[in-house]
């Protein structure tokens, strides 16, 4: 069991990536569209590019949703209505209408007259009854037509507008009574039908849903069909009207044979193994080209988050409207990659994403084109993200790309700008704004991740910062040297191609353990007393090489990001403290040669190599007496020849030829700062 802790917690950052690997790719998979895919790419009023297509298989012809849509709608006009005639409602009113006659026409004599209006209201009465009375107003057009239910039986068809609404009860009262000469009875007979008439007739909901239903479910949802072998469409020929219906059943038919219950696990199988791959590319690549950040979980970690979440939002879009899918701003991730590692990296993992995004939409060709060549302009372009403008004119620069590249793919496919939807540019517009959106995420990233980018390091590098102002009051000689050196390392990092920003950041914070001792330091020793002189070699030179552990301490303290603290580690490597290790020779002595080293780790990058050759070059640099061109040059080469003998470029990925550049422009630096003049020869 020890063993196996043990050899778990020696492999664990190992076993972390293979979690992480696993996890990644089943997230990406379970995101992936749930269906087959048609291995040819179409869109309706295009060109067929590829090869002439038979059908595969019998498959049916299925009707657009346009025309389903249409045709249910017809069903439904067409749809049977039914309304319930309670005729036990009828019988009750006419039975009670003797009784409210005699009630309103008492005082009438039962005479010829009494007997006729009495006549002209049952006429009436019948005629309102004739069809039914409706309660509520229905929205149905006066022709349609109506399947009347007397007791739950069918008894007769009618038109709507055939119903008498009781709303017009009163209108129709008063028209007839005049048409009948009965005006001196109005109020009367108002009174009379107001105290009568019943709703007799509504709406049978339940009977109409059901045959609706019923309907609905014998239409047909196929228009033909298309036996094996069949001709579907021609190379070159136009994908629009039955052609484009076809390939569309053809899609849907391919899809629903090939993603079924029965090889669903070997689909998804098949897909996992190229989104595995594509992953495993990406951690060779790191572990090859890239081994410092193959070797950090976090970032490895982060990079693999990115490629996850703009899967998510494309997925996402696809999901919502396939139409929308350029307005992604998927030219975030080299930026981002970029501002936290390097171009390279940065464009390696666009691509492999981009790869990835091939399965998710339609026309991948075209799509993964447009999205890998603004990739790279992304990447050639962007350089000092910092600079706000310089990130305005890539996106604009990154917005021409996509569209002067699907302006080509249009009239490639078209042979005319005729029906150009000019309103996808604005998505390429909006896609760019999106871009801007990287600045507030990569300050995210920075918290989240506890990564640095350029734009960290341009606040770094503020000497008003609280620690460097601190710096400058405890020890104003290890400041001004550390600003010496900033200057000397920018100059090198530039002449080679490095990072400029870090190394500048790394050379102004390397010394501030300096802080804690300041006066143990001799930039720092203003008042000629060296307190060294009261101390062992072996005390002397263990509060030298303390400095380095004390400024670690301190910038951890501080929240210094870990790019700036291993320039704090290594700038002085395993090197040993000459003067008092010299002296403890001196004193014939026994001694541990390992007291007078520093603890390290040597260099392991070009910007940290940088900073251990400039750092002893300009602060030796103040021993010098009555420099001249050749004593500067001999100098330079001598402190670097000797870090080379003492292999602390071992683990740097720095070059002879980049080294021979630093010493270059190290001896101009310094000569520029003795105001030194050419020497002619006698």
């Amino acid at each position: 069991m020890k063993d196996i802790i043990n050899l778990f917690h020696k492999n664990h950052s190992l076993i972390y990536k293979v979690f992480l690997f696993v996890i990644t790719t089943f997230v990406i998979v379970y995101l992936f569209p749930k269906s087959g895919t048609f291995r040819y790419s179409f869109e309706k009023g295009k060109p067929w590019q590829s090869e002439n297509l038979y059908a595969p298989f019998d498959f049916a012809i299925k009707k657009t949703t346009e025309e389903i849509d249409s045709e249910k709608q017809q069903i439904k006009l067409q749809s049977p209505i039914f309304f319930d005639v309670d005729t036990a409602v009828v019988v009750a009113v006419k039975n009670e209408y003797s009784t409210v006659f005699e009630r309103l026409f008492f005082e009438l004599p039962k005479d010829q007259t009494k007997i006729d209006l009495y006549q002209k209201g049952v006429m009436l009465l019948d005629q309102i009854y004739q069809s039914g009375v409706l309660q509520n107003k229905y929205d149905y057009s006066p022709s349609q037509q109506i399947s009347i239910l007397v007791n739950k039986t069918q008894s007769g068809v009618k038109r709507f507008d055939s119903f008498f609404l009781q709303t017009d009860l009163k209108s129709f009262v008063e028209s007839n009574v005049t048409t009948l000469g009965l005006d001196a009875y109005r109020q009367r007979y108002l009174a009379l039908f107001f105290d009568l008439v019943k709703p007799n007739s509504q709406l049978n909901k339940s009977i109409t849903q059901i045959s609706l239903e019923e309907r609905l479910s014998q239409m047909k949802l196929v228009r033909g069909r298309v036996d094996k072998q069949t001709l579907i469409i021609s190379k070159g020929e136009v994908v629009q009207g039955d052609k484009y219906a076809v390939l569309k059943s053809l899609v849907s038919e391919y899809e629903s044979q090939v993603w079924t219950d029965s090889n669903y696990t070997l689909v998804v199988t098949a897909y996992t193994v190229l989104v595995s791959l594509a992953l495993l590319m990406l951690l060779l690549f790191m572990k090859k080209y890239r081994i410092e950040v193959f070797s950090n979980n976090t970032k490895v970690t982060f990079i693999f988050f990115n490629i996850v979440l703009m899967v998510f939002l494309t997925t996402l879009v696809v999901n919502y409207n396939s139409s929308y899918i350029y307005i992604v701003p998927l030219c975030i991730l080299p930026l981002i990659l970029k501002a936290f590692f390097d171009a390279r990296l940065g464009l390696f993992t666009h691509v492999i994403t981009v790869l990835l995004l091939g399965f998710v939409v339609a026309n991948n060709y075209e799509y993964m084109f447009l999205q890998i060549i603004a990739g790279i302009v992304t990447i050639l372009t962007v350089s000092e993200l910092y600079k706000r403008a310089n990130l305005f004119i890539s996106v604009g620069q990154i917005t021409l790309i996509y569209i002067l590249s699907y302006f080509a793919f249009f009239v490639i496919h078209e042979g005319s700008i005729d029906s150009l939807r000019w309103e996808t540019f604005l998505l390429f517009v909006l896609c760019g704004l999106a871009t801007l959106f990287v600045q507030p995420l990569i300050y995210v990233y920075e918290k989240l991740f506890g990564l640095v980018s350029d734009v960290s390091l341009l606040e770094l590098s503020d000497t008003n910062s609280k620690l460097l102002k601190e710096l400058s009051d405890k020890a104003p000689g290890t400041f001004h040297h550390s600003l010496n050196v900033a200057n000397l390392a920018e100059a090198a990092a530039n002449e080679i191609g490095a990072n400029t920003m870090l190394v500048r950041v790394g050379a102004l914070y390397h010394d501030i353990g300096k802080m804690k001792n300041p006066t143990y330091f001799t930039e720092n020793q203003s008042t000629g007393i060296n307190p060294h002189d009261e101390l062992s070699p072996k005390e002397s030179a263990q509060l030298i090489i303390n400095h380095v552990i004390e400024g670690i301490e301190l910038a951890k303290k501080n929240n210094l990001p870990d790019r700036v603290i291993d320039f704090i580690r290594t700038h002085h490597g395993t090197s040993v403290v000459y003067y008092f290790h010299n002296k403890q020779i001196e004193s014939n002595q026994e001694f541990d040669a390992a007291d007078f080293t520093y603890k390290g780790p040597n260099p392991f990058s070009k910007e940290t190599a940088i900073l251990m050759m400039c750092d002893s070059v300009e602060a030796a640099s103040k021993s010098l007496k009555n420099p001249t061109s050749t004593k500067i040059n001999s100098f330079v080469e001598a402190i670097i020849s000797k870090q080379m003998e003492s292999k602390q470029f071992l683990n740097a990925n720095i070059t002879f030829k980049e080294i021979e550049s630093i010493k270059k422009v190290l001896k101009h630096k310094l000569a520029n700062i003795y105001h030194l003049r050419i020497e002619y020869p006698d």
